[in-house]
């Protein structure tokens, strides 16, 4: 099956969230492209932050859209899971819990990592629409601590030369085009 998620289908989705209260963050691949406020690549999927307070209300958007289907991907994890259509359409949630000290935490009580709320207070603009996106210093940072994928090789550096952030170790020094 191919998988390919449009900036039409991106904004369908976030416009949904919105109608029903839940405050997603986009992040990962179309993350990057709503910081640099264009579609530089193809997309297999949408990477979505979302408060676990409002996962029931973001399970009833995402069935709006018709994304109403676990799919089991190797590495599933209760915080980390993706949805589908059945189709063409591919979602993948990482689910946090807000802390009383205004953290974020995301993962396992015991194990998971906490960073601050900033990390998922960017801005960008995906299909001409204002979208909250991940910081671009955490996306680039969420894209180390693994060997570089073709993806992320393209991905990593339109960021820092953007932003002006140091590229990480083990990324090109240009990014493929």
């Amino acid at each position: 099956m191919t998988y390919l998620m449009t900036a039409g289908d991106v904004i369908d989705l976030v416009r949904a969230g919105e109608k029903r209260g839940v405050e997603l963050c986009v992040g990962g691949g179309w993350g990057v492209d709503a910081l640099l406020g264009e579609q530089t690549r193809e997309h297999a999927d949408l990477d979505v932050w979302l408060p676990a307070g409002q996962f029931e209300k973001a399970v009833l958007a995402l069935r709006d859209t018709g994304v109403d289907r676990l799919y089991p991907w190797p590495g599933d994890r209760p915080w980390n899971f993706v949805v589908h259509d059945g189709g063409r359409l591919r979602i993948d949630l990482h689910v946090y819990e807000m802390r009383a000290d205004g953290a974020i935490h995301y993962g396992s009580a015991v194990g998971g990592e906490s960073f601050p709320a900033a990390a998922l207070g960017g801005s960008g603009v995906v299909g001409g629409v204002s979208v909250r996106c991940e910081a671009a210093e955490w996306s680039v940072r969420w894209h180390t601590g693994y060997p570089p994928r073709e993806q992320d090789q393209h991905d990593v550096p339109l960021l820092c030369e953007r932003f002006g952030i140091s590229l990480p170790d083990g990324y090109q020094t240009s990014p493929l085009r």
